[in-house]
């Protein structure tokens, strides 16, 4: 059975679909599927992964390599998705839901 994700990117409006599957052994298939035009060609680039890729240094891993070639927003959230999704496919985490919340401070008077 596969590890599937949707990631909601925010304000581009753009979600991404990751479905992360064990093929055998330490081998992973990797399909990633959005109406983003940088994130489809990621998809298209980044087709399998291997389970020492989650332990790879962001300027060494394949996954972050690949989104820095094809992604120009380097705050794009579906890097890290592709990784946790390949953790928990890979039994290495549980499926926990992660989000980043931006928090309004109102100013007091001055």
């Amino acid at each position: 059975m596969a590890t599937k994700v949707i990631i909601n990117p925010g304000a581009c409006g753009f979600p991404a679909t990751v479905v992360i599957e064990k093929m055998g052994g330490k081998t992973f298939s990797v399909a990633v599927t959005s109406e983003c035009d940088m994130v489809t060609k990621l998809g298209s680039e980044l087709k399998e992964l291997a389970l020492t890729d989650v332990f790879i240094r962001f300027a060494d891993n394949p996954v972050y390599r690949k989104g820095s070639v094809c992604l120009r927003h380097t705050a794009c959230p579906v890097l890290s998705g592709i990784l946790k999704a390949l953790e928990v496919e890979a039994g290495l985490n549980v499926p926990k839901d992660v989000s980043i919340t931006f928090v309004k401070e109102e100013k007091g008077p001055s």
